[in-house]
């Protein structure tokens, strides 16, 4: 995802817009005169040089610690070496060079200078280092470049600097995105990264703090799509946010969009990161239970009401909340969100230019689909199991006309991809049994099972009505309740032990009664 840099400047070229980083360009031309060629004698020339521009400036405030005036000159200094070193970026073959000749730590060390703009120098220059477009073809020199940065402790001297800088002034305004870049850069590098961040630094609290601001601006923005990527996989960090009443402030900051559009591509996508923060958090069980407890299901269902442009993330967030945790669904009905989920589900979704596009409502069917199947797993009996049941009889059993709709039409997709994928077998491609089934689950195959799981609780109930209208529509369509059971089968047959072996032995017993009532 683009977000605007702050460093970033734009000038016409030959009428097409070019990016210009003056910062970096800067550094090429006051290095020219100096740097012909960029190889291992020049680096060492430029390491040597910056090392005594560096001894200079900590004698120079060291003799004269009340008196700026007479360490003013060095620093000037510090800050033009610090600028030429940015040239090294071009050519990242020499990274593993730079750290041999122990330039690291010394450049680390000055994200603690107590003059700040030359702490925003080295920032600038770990950015424009561990830039993706530079490390790109350079995994080895990029993987020894990162490793060296994490042992002299750039996550916690970056996280440290980051609480110093103020949004008020322009020049640490992008040093903040500067940081949050070469975070997310490190990442790329070396995924581990995302968990030590959290680990060794106060990252997620100052994230934290920083998407709870009620102004946007375009770091607000890049700190919601840090989290989303800190939080997209790791249970560690899902766990650890939660604990810091991360689900809470998560709510907070979407509530904010409950009554209310962006008013920017830039702020959309921002929404966009908060509720795939959202989402990851509610992957642990007991952030689920936090969610909850934050009236998290009761904001979800404002939000589809208002019918705004968070409305299918909302849809989203309550899927996440209710797979496997019956509490949850339980809410769901109790503060009426049937009426409000069964409308969507049969269509009446609001219109805009983004939904328009057939695959955002195909998402959203998935997502609803998911939700009802969530909502029978988790209402077992009862009078909410009741509510849930007769909103399928309600109107001529229109619900049941519309799940039978959906199942063709994902049974046709999910046909057509097994034809495809026994012309593959004839054409000598090889495929195990594995991977054809993960690519008939991408063809619309989980769906498609939902759907039977969803017919199959209906069967269960005994209704009448309900029965009689299911075995109508199978024949219309030359169907048998054999074909309901064989996607049954299938599904009941690939259920994972991911949850435990005890999970999925519960998990296939539930559908082998659903199987057998048929």
């Amino acid at each position: 995802m683009e977000v605007a840099n702050p460093l970033k400047r734009k000038r016409q070229d030959d009428g097409n817009q070019v990016e210009v980083d003056l910062s970096l360009l800067e550094a090429v031309e006051k290095s020219q005169n100096t740097v012909e060629v960029l190889d291992l004698r020049t680096l060492k020339k430029l390491v040597l040089s910056f090392e005594r521009r560096l001894k200079e400036n900590i004698e120079a405030r060291l003799k004269y610690p009340d008196q700026p005036d007479r360490f003013a000159d060095s620093e000037v200094e510090l800050h033009e070496e610090l600028e030429k070193l940015k040239i090294l970026a071009g050519a990242p073959e020499l990274y593993p060079e730079l750290v041999n000749l122990n330039a690291i730590p010394s450049i680390l060390n000055l994200l603690s200078h107590d003059n700040t703009d030359i702490a925003i120098d080295v920032v600038h220059l770990l950015e424009d280092l561990t830039d993706e477009d530079v490390l790109e073809d350079n995994d080895e020199p990029a993987r020894i470049l990162v490793d060296s940065l994490i042992e002299n402790n750039v996550l916690e001297l970056l996280v440290q600097n980051l609480q110093r800088l103020s949004d008020k002034d322009p020049d640490e305004m992008s040093a903040v995105y500067n940081t949050l870049a070469s975070i997310e850069n490190m990442i790329e590098v070396k995924p581990a990264v995302a968990e030590l961040v959290c680990e060794r630094t106060k990252l997620l609290r100052w994230l934290l703090g920083k998407i709870k601001a009620r102004e946007f601006d375009s770091n607000k923005q890049y700190a919601s799509e840090i989290l989303a990527i800190l939080l997209q996989n790791s249970t560690a960090n899902q766990k650890r946010l939660g604990q810091m009443n991360g689900v809470d402030v998560v709510l907070q900051a979407v509530a904010m969009y409950k009554s209310k559009d962006p008013k920017t591509s830039d702020e959309e996508e921002m929404l966009e990161n908060l509720f795939d923060c959202l989402c990851c958090l509610l992957m642990p069980l007991e952030n689920k239970e936090r969610f909850v407890k934050a009236e998290g299901v009761e904001l979800m269902i404002i939000i589809m009401k208002q019918k705004k442009s968070a409305y299918a993330s909302a849809i989203r967030a309550l899927d996440f909340s209710m797979t496997k945790y019956p509490p949850a669904c339980e809410r769901f009905v109790d503060v009426l969100g049937l009426k409000t989920a069964f409308a969507a589900f049969m269509g009446k979704i609001p219109i805009s230019k983004k939904n328009k596009k057939e695959r955002y409502q195909e998402e959203l069917e998935e997502r609803l689909v998911s939700l009802i199947a969530s909502l029978f797993g988790g209402i077992l009996r009862g009078s909410r199991r009741e509510r849930l049941l007769s909103k399928f009889v309600e109107n001529e059993c229109e619900k049941i006309d519309r799940l039978m709709e959906l199942y063709i039409r994902y049974s046709d997709r999910v046909r057509a991809e097994t034809q495809r994928l026994e012309q593959l077998e004839l054409d000598d491609l090889e495929m195990d049994e594995e991977e054809k089934y993960n690519r008939k689950l991408e063809s619309g195959l989980y769906t498609l099972q939902l759907i039977a799981v969803i017919l199959g609780h209906l069967w269960c109930s005994e209704h009448p009505q309900m029965r009689a209208r299911i075995e109508l529509l199978l024949k219309q369509q030359k169907l048998t309740k054999k074909d309901i059971k064989d996607i049954l089968q299938e599904y009941h047959d690939n259920i994972g032990d991911l949850d435990g072996a005890e999970e999925k032995e519960r998990a296939q017993t539930r559908i082998q009664k659903i199987i057998s009532s048929f």
